[in-house]
């Protein structure tokens, strides 16, 4: 008998949609807690910039299907990290 669907999801990401250019990933995990405890610092890491400053949505997605028959569904959005600034510290 052959299965073509699972009832497990395969993989979480998060993706960055962007108002001016094609989505990008920035991250894959293997829940969504995994997903949304790691996508603000892989945001930093992937992104330069000019890149953030264009990301309008975070979108959650999950794997819904087979490995090799399937699609990303929609599960949520998630904020869109703030951008880091660099804090001077002063030694008196």
């Amino acid at each position: 008998m052959l299965v073509t669907t699972e009832s497990k999801a395969q993989g979480w990401r998060a993706v960055a949609v962007f108002d001016d250019r094609a989505d990008a990933l920035i991250f894959v995990g293997r829940s969504s807690t995994q997903v949304r405890q790691q996508y603000a610092e892989a945001f930093a890491e992937v992104l330069d910039d000019e890149e953030r400053e264009h990301v309008t949505t975070m979108q959650l997605q999950q794997w819904s299907g087979a490995p090799d028959a399937g699609r990303w569904m929609l599960k949520g959005t998630l904020k869109v990290p703030a951008p880091v600034t660099a804090k001077l510290r002063l030694v008196a």
